[in-house]
């Protein structure tokens, strides 16, 4: 999948820095920036008829600044030179999931950036992922996002969510310098790894023209996303690629599991795909 239209998902407290960083990012990919900036209502809570002005003028002043970011953003991309457009909702948390899902169908990958308020982060990857059919893509602080990555991990479990999101990562990888597909604790079974644990994912990409390299790793006692994160630091990789939610939502945050952890804590830049 090449990528032409970049969705940008910012919080409005606090969106400088990914905005820049996304530029950069949508200029070296040759892609459009379409930036949303959100701000969440604040919630009301019983019987407000004694504080209904209060409510109103914290309601009216932050609605000005959220104004006054979009505008701020604008002449920050006008100023870079960059494809771009900018557009703000104010919205209550029940919807802004919903919102943010609608938006992401008309972009190629919606992109999060790492200065969001946590919860409000947390919603917009969850509305882009199972509202949009389109990836996210994570960024981190510990290195830049790009569209180009060099180095690509592949974390393969054979689920329908790792299919597609290598099939979304095709273009990725066959411009990649090294592709490296992980399996851990992979079992031999034809009805799902086959007896070459990772051999037919291998075969099907080397038919599109990419090279990788099958890396099957022991669990030892440690969760999967520590193994996906460190084997992605010894690899140097740019970009971690992975399915998400391979189980429900509520069972993920009951839980936990591989997606949560990932989203909460991602090492490298990660392209998720439901």
């Amino acid at each position: 999948m090449t990528y032409k239209t970049v969705l940008l998902v910012l919080d409005a407290n606090q969106h400088e820095a990914d905005l820049t960083a996304a530029a950069d990012l949508c200029a070296a990919a040759n892609a459009h920036l379409s930036v949303f900036l959100v701000k969440v209502a604040p919630p009301q809570f019983g019987d407000y008829t004694a504080l209904s002005v209060a409510w109103l003028d914290i309601r009216a002043a932050e609605i000005e600044q959220l104004d006054k970011a979009i505008e701020a953003s604008r002449t920050t991309l006008k100023d870079l030179g960059i494809s771009s457009d900018v557009a703000g909702e104010y919205i209550e948390t029940a919807w802004d999931d919903d919102l943010v899902g609608e938006r992401a169908r008309y972009a190629d990958v919606t992109l999060i950036g790492t200065s969001m308020d946590p919860s409000l982060r947390t919603r917009a990857i969850e509305g882009a992922l199972f509202y949009s059919a389109r990836p996210v893509l994570l960024a981190t602080n510990r290195q830049s996002v790009t569209l180009l990555p060099k180095r690509i991990l592949l974390a393969w479990n054979s689920s329908f969510e790792s299919t597609r999101a290598a099939r979304e990562a095709l273009d990725m990888m066959r411009n990649a310098e090294s592709v490296n597909v992980v399996l851990v604790d992979p079992t031999a079974a034809s009805r799902r790894n086959g007896g070459e644990p990772g051999a037919d994912v291998a075969t099907y990409l080397s038919r599109h023209g990419i090279h990788v390299t099958v890396d099957r790793l022991p669990s030892a006692g440690r969760r999967v996303e520590e193994i996906l994160n460190q084997h992605a630091l010894d690899t140097a990789a740019d970009l971690i690629v992975m399915g998400a939610y391979g189980r429900s939502r509520l069972r993920e945050k009951v839980f936990g599991g591989v997606t949560k952890a990932m989203i909460e804590a991602p090492i490298v830049p990660v392209l998720m795909v439901r």
